[in-house]
């Protein structure tokens, strides 16, 4: 089924990435982005229209002029350090803005949503894996700002007929196997581009916060996904609801189902480095405040529903695809 998608923050990572896969799999795709972190140059798939969700007259004259049978919303703020230090900014984005995007879908009649949420609206795990079901208890606004949109989702869904899936990330990893699209964060915070960066010379020394934690290695455990992988979840998202499968408002987690610590990611991605004649500088840090020792997805509701079968779960193809994306980068400011 072709359809024509809009897809908001497609210029960002995650959303760059979709949209390649989204043209690739016949589908018209029109991006909106402000570029305040995205960057045109990785909108090689889609019509840019430059503009923001907090422009209501942008968005309805955007979704007057254009037939949309769906929209992809990737476009949230997401640094957990700043959301603490800047709360009104996130709810105002992650909140407020996201209303103007619901309420220009529901005034035009475009009824499928797909909402990059994240792990973070579980705040401190009480069990691992972590299931759907898991309390929602969210420690910062990052993750609290996630879940108020979760849940005004809930409530279009019951009065305006709005079908959403809202798809938790835990952590979004690794560059496009073809090598054209890859992270470009401005601070880079992610672990695996930081390890790759500091081989590369891009970067200084890559921290680990803490060696103390209850883990085999002592060092924080997390559950990296492709990038790839994720947009093909919401590839699958967007059928299931466009096929009548999927209806009101749906949650699934997206993850690996397993766990790397940040002394394996490091020891991944210095055996690989060390082919290419690099290395990579470690220093140790002090732990964290919420930085919690283990979280791991359960994703079995992806899988048994959407069909979702992740195709780059192995740590080592993950590391390989960002080495060959930071390789480029490294190219280009050299």
């Amino acid at each position: 089924m072709q359809m024509k998608i809009l897809v908001v923050g497609g210029a960002g990572y995650i959303g760059s990435h979709m949209v390649k896969r989204l043209a690739l799999g016949g589908h018209e795709v029109v991006v909106l982005d402000d570029l305040s972190t995205g960057f045109a140059s990785q909108v090689k798939w889609g019509r840019l229209v430059v503009g923001s969700t907090a422009d209501t007259e942008r968005l309805a004259s955007l979704f007057g002029e254009n037939r949309f049978d769906g929209v992809m919303h990737f476009a949230g703020s997401s640094l957990v350090g700043e959301s603490v230090a800047a709360p009104a900014r996130y709810y105002r984005n992650n909140v407020a803005h996201t209303l103007n995007l619901l309420d220009a879908m529901v005034s035009h009649g475009v009824r499928h949503f797909v909402f990059s949420s994240t792990a973070a609206v579980y705040g401190e795990p009480v069990a691992v894996p972590i299931g759907e079901a898991h309390p929602r208890s969210p420690i910062n606004p990052y993750g609290a700002s996630k879940w108020m949109v979760e849940r005004v989702l809930q409530d279009y869904a019951a009065a305006y007929r709005l079908n959403s899936v809202s798809l938790r990330y835990f952590n979004a990893s690794g560059a496009d196997p073809d090598g054209e699209l890859g992270e470009c964060h401005d601070p880079e915070t992610h672990l695996i581009p930081l390890v790759l960066q500091s081989a590369s010379g891009r970067g200084g020394p890559v921290t680990v916060f803490g060696r103390d934690y209850p883990t085999p290695d002592g060092t924080c455990i997390r559950d990296y996904v492709h990038v790839t992988d994720l947009c093909e979840a919401h590839a699958l998202a967007l059928e299931a609801m466009a096929s009548g499968r999927c209806k009101g408002a749906m949650t699934f987690n997206l993850g690996n189902e397993e766990g790397a610590s940040v002394h394996a990611v490091i020891d991944v991605a210095q055996e690989l480095v060390r082919q290419d004649g690099y290395e990579i500088a470690v220093r140790e840090g002090s732990r964290r405040p919420g930085d919690p020792a283990v979280l791991v997805a359960d994703s079995s509701l992806a899988r048994q529903t959407l069909g979702w079968q992740p195709q780059f779960g192995r740590l080592s193809q993950i590391v390989a695809h960002a080495w060959h994306w930071e390789k480029a980068l490294a190219r280009q400011d050299g």
